[in-house]
């Protein structure tokens, strides 16, 4: 895919803005050859993150840098604007039905990848989350990604005189209706979604149209309507050029109703018309026992003595005893959608049988208190921590002997792969990325049905597994061998890429003489 420069003189370019502008240093400046990407995303790990968009939206840009000129957007969080107090301003964003303006601003990551920052204090300064406060979605986040998602369009229309995207990559329902916009708006720009949760699909009320300025005809079954209420993720999957998820499996597993989330009907259409794919993530390369500085002790494959030392330092922070026992962790979200009553139900007979258990994370008031429970039943077996800190995570993957995923369904995880890359052995439900990133009786152990029983025989491979010093040791260095980096996603989002421009010649020289 080869695109014009630019044809625009330098005498026809704005004055710089004051205010510490990157102008004079990120890649694509007038003249580039590469074709230019948005990314548009509602989290970053730069910044903020919730969950795996944000490890994703930090690292597949990267990859994608070689071959493309990719910038990103996010709204301007607290997080973000604090950081970046002197952050050049490049172009205002006018309002729009109830959508208020906006001013646009430019930084640069230390590694000097561009990022937008969509500026207004009222819509993105807030406490919390980047979607809401103490388990409470914000009541105006229909507004606030509505922004964002117009934001992308009106960058791939040249608000920013400088830069103008030949595609659009969006993420999840905060920025689906960036497509339709661009329809409604006769811009041809093309655009790829990807799906990271069908699960989350921006619903609201149908009588907030207006206030997004979504056009009365949209609402209907080949627009945005989903069951009387507008959806943002079904805008995207409806006008987008073409759609993505996180793993091959999980693309497959929501053309079905059992995981289709009452859009299968729409997502098989796009299965047939070519316009579905999966292409799996990757981990950055940070995730390394010889590097790691999260560690206790930093380790190579068959150090197993370096990896009883991270064990032993996550026994002394969980408050658990001395154990020859294996040690089983969990690393995720306390939420229904990760199978977590299921471990609690496992977790009576995997003490019994002589192995303790580790829990980090927050979700669900119910589940936390089901575990912290589980931890005061049984001292010195259990250990529970609600919330997340970095070094707990690293040092639970680097000193478990098995981690335990049996989520219903999950579209790609990455806990699964950061694991392996440590030597601790996934017990997960065969699904989605699991499926895709876990061998069974190789590099870790799948069941078929999620359920107690299914989780359970799982649970007996491991310890049978445990008892036997020879296998355990082939299979964490199975584990530890295999590469889960970005190269393979970027060759595939390139490949999509390509694809998707399709009639790019005239499109690039559409660009060029604007």
């Amino acid at each position: 895919m080869t695109f014009p420069a630019s044809a625009r003189s330098a005498s026809q370019a704005p004055a710089l803005p004051s205010g510490g502008s990157p102008r004079g240093t990120v890649e694509g400046l007038r003249g580039s050859l590469k074709p230019r990407i948005l990314y548009a995303t509602p989290e970053m790990a730069d910044f903020v993150k919730t969950g795996g968009l944000g490890e994703v939206a930090a690292s597949l840009p990267r990859a994608l840098r070689q071959h493309y000129d990719v910038r990103i957007l996010i709204p301007g969080y607290r997080q973000v604007v604090e950081r970046h107090p002197d952050m050049a301003v490049v172009a205002h964003l006018a309002g729009s039905a109830e959508m208020p303006p906006c001013d646009l601003g430019l930084i640069e990551t230390g590694d000097g990848l561009p990022v937008y920052v969509i500026l207004n204090a009222a819509l993105y300064e807030r406490d919390g989350s980047p979607y809401g406060d103490q388990g409470v979605d914000f009541c105006d986040n229909d507004l606030r990604f509505g922004r964002l998602s117009l934001a992308a369009a009106e960058i791939a229309g040249g608000v920013d005189l400088e830069w103008r995207a030949d595609l659009l990559h969006l993420n999840d329902w905060q920025t689906a209706l960036a497509p339709a916009y661009l329809a409604w708006r006769g811009q041809r720009t093309p655009s790829v979604l990807t799906i990271h949760n069908l699960a989350y699909q921006g619903l609201f009320p149908w009588e907030n149209l207006g206030r997004l300025g979504v056009p009365e005809s949209a609402f209907q079954i080949d627009g945005v309507e989903f069951y009387g209420k507008l959806s943002f993720l079904k805008a995207g999957l409806f006008y987008a050029s073409h759609v993505t998820t996180v793993s091959e499996t999980y693309a497959h597993e929501i053309t079905t109703p059992e995981f289709g989330c009452g859009l299968d009907g729409l997502l098989r259409t796009r299965a047939h018309q070519g316009r579905l794919a999966g292409i799996l993530n990757g981990i950055d390369e940070s995730w390394d026992p010889r590097t790691d500085p999260h560690l206790a002790t930093r380790f190579e494959p068959d150090d197993w003595k370096g990896k009883r030392a991270n064990a032993d330092a996550v026994r002394t922070r969980f408050g658990l005893g001395v154990s020859r026992g294996p040690l089983f962790a969990i690393v995720s979200r306390l939420v229904h959608q990760k199978g977590v009553d299921l471990t609690l139900a496992a977790a009576e007979s995997i003490v019994a049988e002589g192995g303790q258990l580790v829990v980090t994370g927050q979700g669900e008031p119910r589940f936390e208190a089901a575990f912290l429970d589980l931890a005061r039943r049984h001292p010195g077996a259990v250990g529970v921590r609600v919330g997340f800190e970095e070094t707990d995570a690293h040092r639970m993957f680097a000193g478990s002997d098995f981690l335990l995923m049996p989520s219903r369904f999950e579209p790609c995880g990455l806990a699964q792969m950061y694991a392996q890359r440590f030597g601790s052995l996934p017990i997960a439900h065969r699904t989605g990325g699991l499926a895709d990133t876990v061998e069974d009786g190789v590099t870790g152990f799948l069941f078929g049905e999620a359920s107690l029983k299914g989780l359970s025989g799982a649970i007996r491979r491991a310890f049978d597994t445990f008892a036997s010093k020879r296998r355990l040791g082939t299979m964490r260095r199975n584990a530890m061998s295999r590469e889960f980096g970005w190269d393979k996603a970027a060759d595939g989002y390139s490949s999509l890429y390509t694809r998707v421009v399709g009639n790019g010649p005239e499109m690039m020289r559409s660009r060029a003489v604007a």
